[in-house]
């Protein structure tokens, strides 16, 4: 191994990233993604359990919530992974990354089970905020973790595939609620309670694998535990070479900081010069999607209700094309952000998605849609929109120093949870309340607006980050 010492204090010179990136893809590097990834479909879970026990929570046999009130533990949710996203971010950065992975599953394992064990709304609305701060918590660990083991020409690609397995997670999370509720199995006085249990079997396991995922070397480096960073490169060399032979020698070396200062006060670092555009990419990337996302995904099964008399029985069903299209997209193109190139895939995708919601919006203001028209268009839509917002994660967690990463991938994913989350529901809220498609059309063509502005600024100022380790990005 090659370690240099530099003329700047505050930097060293090694080979061990280019050595990371050399590597081919490995079961090591299987099981990693698969250890750290499952985050998202845990998210899924929590969403698709969630959505589907909110007539169940209302019902006198389970805690006889209010829609008020559900709306009130919505929020609690959505509180709490923004507040963990923060707060574990920073932490991470300042830790380590496997530290915080493993204690941000705990935390989430033992505020799920306190979920059903709740007897009254503060004690659900708590655990709910909990359960939040665990995956926002997740999130930001986990994002930079993967960044910093994958292999740079196959970065993006596993960063979408990842982010997919999130709607397998809301559709596992659909079907063990609407199971678990039915009169065969546990009824509505036992049933949401066990829903929400339904993720610690998952869990268990993970917690077990994740104990052979080591720190990030890059992280080891910035904290000048350079000896420990050369014992994980070899263990992962090691294994690697007992599946593929004798790896080729690595010549490269790349200068990494050291951290000097609290990773609060190096936040600063995106709003110098050099990172401040980048920043506003990030933003507004981000920005687009959450209220895209939001925006349809809280309309769309009222719209149905209001505008086509769908039964209420089967509004449950229109999130199964939606969440499949969502889990597809990243599998048919997530490779391109690779080959291809992130600042086109990532404008195409922008674009596409936009434009498909312009079309039906059109369609649907005219009235020439019906049911299955209607959600055809909405599932061509997050066909790209899924490539889209996973791409705009994916460039939080590239185009930032490694000392920052994790605290940088926090606030931009607490800005669009907390955009999304608020302005999305609040605006068509309104909108759907005054029973026409007119509002409701121009607040869609807003929204894909969005998307067509972000486009343009991937377009004009995206980084091409594709290949490129994070060295080199930065």
């Amino acid at each position: 191994m090659e370690m240099a010492a530099s003329t700047n204090p505050r930097e060293i010179v090694t080979d061990i990233p280019p050595r990371l990136d050399r590597l081919p893809w490995s079961h090591w590097h299987l099981r990693m993604a698969c250890a750290l990834g499952i985050t998202f479909l845990l998210d899924g879970l929590e969403g698709g359990v969630g959505g589907s026990l909110s007539g169940a929570l209302k019902s006198s046999q389970a805690l006889n919530f209010t829609d008020s009130q559900l709306g009130l533990a919505s929020t609690g949710y959505l509180l709490g992974t923004v507040l963990g996203a923060l707060g574990f971010g920073y932490l991470a950065d300042r830790y380590g990354r496997k530290s915080l992975f493993t204690w941000t599953l705990i935390f989430y394992v033992c505020a799920t089970a306190c979920t059903a064990l709740s007897w009254n709304l503060p004690t659900f609305f708590l655990c709910r905020m909990m359960t939040g701060a665990g995956i926002g918590g997740e999130y930001t660990a986990i994002n930079s973790a993967i960044d910093e083991l994958i292999p740079a020409r196959v970065r993006g690609r596993v960063n979408l595939f990842i982010g997919s397995s999130f709607w397998v997670g809301v559709i596992l999370g659909s079907l063990v609620a609407v199971a678990f509720l039915s009169d065969r199995m546990f009824g509505l006085h036992l049933g949401w309670r066990l829903a929400f249990l339904s993720g610690l079997p998952i869990t268990a396991v993970v917690l077990y694998l994740r104990r052979h995922i080591p720190e990030s070397p890059r992280w080891l480096l910035t904290h000048t535990r350079d000896a420990e960073a050369s014992q994980v490169i070899k263990t992962i060399e090691d294994e690697v070479e007992a599946q593929f032979g004798s790896l080729p020698l690595e010549t490269r070396t790349v200068a990494i900081q050291r951290r000097m200062e609290d990773p609060i006060r190096s936040l600063s670092m995106l709003w110098l010069s050099r990172f401040r555009g980048r920043a506003a990419i990030c933003m507004v990337l981000v920005m687009a999607q959450s209220f895209f996302y939001n925006s349809v995904f809280f309309s769309s099964a009222l719209i149905l209700l209001r505008f086509y008399g769908l039964s209420p029985s089967r509004t449950g069903m229109l999130f199964l094309p939606l969440a499949l299209t969502n889990f597809v997209g990243p599998l048919l193109l997530g490779r391109l952000v690779d080959t291809v190139g992130r600042r086109t895939m990532i404008a195409i995708n922008f674009f596409l998605a936009g434009a498909a919601l312009i079309v039906s919006n059109v369609l649907f203001l005219r009235g020439d849609l019906g049911i299955v028209g209607q959600i055809a268009w909405w599932s061509v839509a997050f066909f790209f929109a899924a490539n889209a917002g996973g791409s705009a994660y994916l460039t939080t967690s590239e185009l930032f120093p490694q000392k920052i990463r994790a605290t940088a991938i926090a606030v931009f994913y607490a800005f669009g949870t907390l955009f999304a989350g608020v302005l999305g529901p609040t605006v068509f809220g309104s909108l759907l309340n005054r029973g026409d498609r007119q509002p409701i059309f121009y607040g869609f063509m807003v929204s894909a607006g969005a998307m067509l502005v972000a486009s343009a600024t991937q377009a004009i100022w995206g980084v091409a980050a594709e290949r490129k380790s994070l060295e080199e990005v930065v």
